[in-house]
């Protein structure tokens, strides 16, 4: 079943890259309290995320930020250091956090996976952004067919939060 507005976030294991290395961190830390902003990516280093989906966020976290929003999330299922690396790579400063779901457990406990093993890519997240305040989904924008980057951008939230 898919996570709709009005549900709450369940808790899995993801994953975030520290100095330390890479370190767990349950879904419920990091998006239980204030107003949190994730979108999900297909896969970090694809077109479409690397061209349109990060760099939406990345031209928009100030105005996120200025909106009411406590933090800005980036979900993959990818390896933590592919998602540093994709962060690095993209100026992605402290105002996104970049986090591994390497396993796709969130992805699953939210209904959003999707089976891109045609394209070698295995199981991975459909696109999607929502808004989270104080552990409870209150804005759900997924793309319809899970790869496009229509309705799920920086700019479509900021539009939706106004609303």
């Amino acid at each position: 079943m898919t996570i709709s507005i009005g549900d709450r976030i369940p808790d899995a294991t993801l994953r975030i890259v520290t100095e330390a290395g890479p370190e767990p961190i349950s879904s419920g830390e990091l998006l239980a309290s204030g107003r949190v902003v994730v979108f999900a990516v297909p896969g970090a280093f694809t077109p479409t995320c690397s061209q349109v989906h990060l760099p939406s966020y990345v031209d928009t976290a100030r105005d996120l930020s200025a909106a009411g929003v406590d933090r800005i999330v980036c979900i993959a299922v990818n390896d933590p250091f592919v998602l540093a690396a994709w962060g690095a790579a993209h100026g992605v400063g402290p105002e996104i956090t970049m986090v591994s779901d390497g396993n796709g457990e969130f992805t699953e406990a939210i209904g959003m996976s999707i089976d891109a093993s045609r394209a070698g890519m295995g199981l991975r997240s459909k696109r999607y952004a929502m808004v989270i305040e104080d552990g409870v989904v209150t804005t759900f924008l997924p793309e319809e067919d899970g790869f496009s980057a229509l309705v799920s951008t920086g700019q479509c939230v900021l539009d939706a939060m106004a609303e």
